[in-house]
């Protein structure tokens, strides 16, 4: 399977190509310059691996939660191009949650099969989903939600991962096993043929980012509200 992937949803930017068996991978700065560096990555890995974009199965990219302008970036890049590889077909786009390439990616590098998917969100909150490894893929029994790090429950056993512990410490889940982890392209490898399996993929428009927040700012009297430990 001839494939490309890539997640601009963390600060850390992340691009792989995949030709038969053989993989190549880019990693850059992410989330507000990922922009910049996306189109550039694309080309060279497509150089190095002497595909066209004609010649792939299917372009898959990590549609959020996350970096607002990485995801936009994400989508923009992924309609581009595969509204610029229609040909005689037209180049399938597979979104994939940027949680689940999360827990993919902790399976992979910890062998993790109980993950509770963690992303910092800024703005003192964390995005957040529990996934279980069975019968060969990611089930979500519960998320993917926004809410304050102190608000994630962990099930005995489980292994939080992701980067929020660096950013809210014993806030999140204290008594849990961490381990550090990132959604990345390679991961979105190894989730894309049973997503395309499943019938997931979708054309050009459907290449649309994944929220949980509706704003990213918040209004003087909002931030108030929150200093005085009230609602807003």
């Amino acid at each position: 399977m001839h494939l490309l992937a890539f997640d601009t949803s963390t600060e850390t930017l992340s691009v792989a190509i995949q030709r038969g068996t053989a993989v190549w991978e880019h990693t850059g700065p992410g989330g507000a310059q990922a922009s910049r560096g996306l189109i550039a990555a694309i080309e060279a890995l497509l150089a190095q691996s002497g595909l066209r974009l004609a010649q792939l199965d299917a372009l898959v990219f990590g549609q959020g939660p996350g970096s607002f302008t990485g995801l936009r970036t994400a989508c923009a890049v992924a309609q581009g191009l595969a509204y610029g590889a229609s040909g005689a077909r037209a180049l399938p786009v597979l979104p994939i949650d940027t949680l689940s390439t999360l827990a993919q990616a902790a399976r992979d590098a910890h062998g993790c099969t109980e993950v509770v998917a963690v992303l910092d969100a800024r703005m003192d909150e964390v995005y957040a989903a529990h996934l279980q490894w069975q019968q060969d893929r990611w089930h979500m029994p519960w998320g993917p939600q926004l809410c304050a790090p102190e608000h994630v429950p962990v099930p005995e056993g489980w292994t939080v991962a992701g980067n929020a512990q660096a950013a809210y410490g014993a806030r999140l889940a204290p008594q849990a096993h961490h381990v550090a982890a990132l959604p990345t392209a390679r991961a979105l490898l190894q989730l894309a043929p049973a997503w395309l399996a499943a019938g997931r993929g979708t054309d050009a428009r459907g290449a649309l980012p994944l929220y949980l927040r509706d704003k990213v700012a918040q209004t003087t009297a909002e931030r108030a509200a929150l200093r005085a430990g009230a609602a807003p």
